[in-house]
């Protein structure tokens, strides 16, 4: 059996309530709180572009490298933010990428106790790609599209954009513009076979769609926020885990820092090792051509970017995808900036500043 395979299989075993949503993975029993650290990581990361950072600390063996030999590094691969959340919630993962929207729902669902946001990853890196024929956003009407989950950070931006321009959608796929949550190798066949009219989704989709289906990209997301900025991928962990683990803790930020810094100064390399990475999740290969497209809407930087979390978080509450929450304590910033001292870096903020979260909010309608 092919390890993405068995990967798969073990998941599906140990949380039922993932299973459909986990492209692969493995998990394994959390051994019981003690006082010495843990000598295993389980990490969930996307097998996408936007996730680059994650796939390239786990191909190049510097998150590994950074643990040290003494921690074992368990990584499952999950398709949406929603299903992670759900595996942390059930106590399947420790950390994972992740983007904005899902993490600020397990916040709230679990009254601000389950998770902190302890690191960034990625900005941008997502598209409304559609028909030839659609030509100006009013197009959509009566139309089909994808996002990867109901409610995860690109379905929260589509609902978002459209009601914006006078276009409603629900929950239940009716509306103006009927919005189908959809995997996103699945969205590509779906496309393919005009099924769907177009989707919102992240790289390497967006550069998949357009390359692989003959789709055009109507609205890059980076054009909607001030200064082409928002945060579409960051680290969180169990805050348990946070607290019970400090020094694996900071071999984690460690290995995600030289993860970042490698991303942008190798990125010839950085793209194979996220091609292989993709591959090894999912079994199909990437054209590389893809990714290297997909890399030029991307932005890795350490910095969660909290003003554009927050502004993710006023969107996902106007089109009636999360009730009003209030995001004080969702950091847990103080391990990074340590790490980020020693290195003679400028410390990261987690400041939820609301004017700063207002103006962007207006500014990306």
């Amino acid at each position: 059996m092919k390890p993405h395979r068995l990967r798969r299989s073990l998941v599906g075993a140990l949380v039922a309530t993932v299973a459909l949503a986990l492209v692969a993975g493995p998990a394994a029993a959390k051994s019981p709180q003690q006082s010495s650290e843990t000598t295993t990581v389980r990490l969930g990361v996307f097998a996408n572009v936007t996730h680059a950072p994650g796939l390239v600390a786990i191909e190049s063996g510097l998150l590994q490298k950074a643990l040290g030999p003494k921690v074992k590094l368990e990584v499952s691969y999950f398709n949406a933010g929603p299903a992670v959340i759900t595996a942390l919630l059930a106590d399947a993962i420790d950390v994972s990428y992740i983007g904005p929207n899902p993490a600020i729902t397990g916040f709230a669902q679990s009254n601000g106790e389950a998770l902190r946001i302890i690191a960034g990853s990625t900005s941008a890196g997502a598209s409304l790609v559609v028909k030839p024929e659609i030509t100006k956003v009013s197009d959509l009407k009566g139309k089909k599209i994808a996002t990867p989950q109901l409610g995860n950070t690109q379905d929260v931006a589509a609902r978002y954009y459209l009601k914006t321009k006078g276009l409603s959608t629900d929950t239940t796929g009716g509306g103006d513009v009927s919005i189908v949550p959809t995997a996103n190798a699945t969205t590509l066949t779906a496309f393919q076979q005009g099924q769907i009219d177009g989707a919102w989704v992240p790289e390497p989709w967006a550069q998949r769609l357009v390359n692989e289906a003959g789709g055009k990209v109507l609205v890059d997301e980076s054009t909607l926020w001030p200064q082409g900025q928002f945060v579409t991928t960051q680290l969180i962990g169990a805050t348990d885990f946070i607290k019970d683990n400090p020094k694996t803790v900071q071999k984690l930020l460690k290995g995600n820092i030289d993860a970042i810094d490698f991303a942008n100064n190798n990125p010839t390399v950085a793209q194979k090792l996220v091609a292989t990475g993709i591959f090894n999740a999912t079994g199909q290969k990437v054209d590389e051509a893809t990714i290297v497209n997909s890399w030029g809407h991307l932005t890795f930087t350490i910095d969660p970017l909290a003003a554009t979390l927050a502004a993710s978080s006023k969107h996902a509450e106007d089109v009636g995808l999360q009730d009003p929450t209030n995001l004080k304590g969702i950091y847990d910033l103080a391990p990074l900036n340590k790490i980020l001292k020693a290195q003679g870096k400028a410390a990261v903020s987690d400041k939820l500043d609301v004017a700063a979260a207002t103006k962007t909010t207006k500014a990306t309608s």
